[in-house]
């Protein structure tokens, strides 16, 4: 049975990931900060889905924690066929004058341990000449509304230029590049979404059902729904100057949330 290694698998995407890969029946390694929460969901998926899942509690953001998940993923002798670098951090602060250490944070869990992770587990999964490393992205990578935007940008290169090295050894490399999706994330941060409109939103289980169905076709870029796939060709098509004066704009409003809170 193929094992997926999935991070932040406590709750989102994460969580949605871990449900259905368990349902399709793989075996899973579930990787947060939350032992009681994923202690929970694996017991969950053990008894529902009749599956392996095993628990690794991690900071992605301290050293040692990210060392212990790329030692789990270059084990030999318990591969792992799909990497999932799902592991967010949330920003909701101006660069300029914002905390260093929270940005510091997000490089280190957006940027730092997709590198890493991908790099303990590129080489074992083309040994075996199979496998998979899906990377979340976000369409913000086609923005310039925060550092987010420049972390995900970051992602979504990496991804390609990943494929690309990978092309012919049986293992691909995808970025998954949703919108807004309906999970904890916003909350969490304390970001207020109210004023967005419910068409701009997608649900959980279609993203991860896309970037799935992505993955096994082989697919560098994934981009649930027209709606997002429709928005990407416009931020790709227009102007750079035209995009950063777009956000400008949104960047406006949220400093004004910021202040007022």
């Amino acid at each position: 049975m193929a094992t997926a290694l999935i991070t932040g698998a406590s709750s989102g995407l994460g969580l949605e990931f871990a449900w259905q890969l368990a349902t399709n029946r793989h075996d899973v390694v579930l990787v947060a900060r939350d032992g009681e929460r994923l202690a929970d969901l694996a017991g969950q998926l053990r008894v529902a889905a009749g599956v392996r899942a095993e628990v690794l509690v991690a900071d992605l953001a301290d050293p040692e924690g990210l060392e212990g998940v790329a030692a789990r993923l270059a084990d030999r002798e318990r591969p792992i066929s799909l990497l999932v670098n799902n592991a967010g951090f949330p920003v909701n602060q101006s660069f300029v004058g914002g905390d260093l250490d929270v940005e510091l944070g997000a490089l280190d869990v957006l940027v730092k341990a997709v590198l890493v992770l991908s790099h303990a587990a590129a080489p074992a999964m083309v040994e075996r000449g199979r496998g998979a490393i899906l990377n979340v992205a976000s369409v913000a990578a086609l923005t310039t509304s925060s550092t987010y935007s420049a972390h995900k940008a970051w992602v979504r290169t990496f991804t390609e230029v990943l494929a690309v090295q990978l092309k012919g050894t049986g293992v691909t490399a995808t970025a998954l590049c949703p919108g807004l999706t309906h999970t904890e994330f916003h909350d969490r941060a304390d970001i207020d979404v109210s004023g967005l409109p419910d068409i701009a939103w997608l649900e959980a289980d279609q993203v991860v059902s896309t970037a799935l169905a992505d993955v096994r076709r082989g697919a560098v870029i994934s981009t649930p729904s027209l709606r997002y796939q429709v928005a990407s060709g416009f931020l790709r098509a227009i102007p750079r100057s035209a995009v950063r004066a777009l956000d400008t704009t949104g960047l406006t409003g949220m400093r004004n949330r910021w202040k007022k809170d």
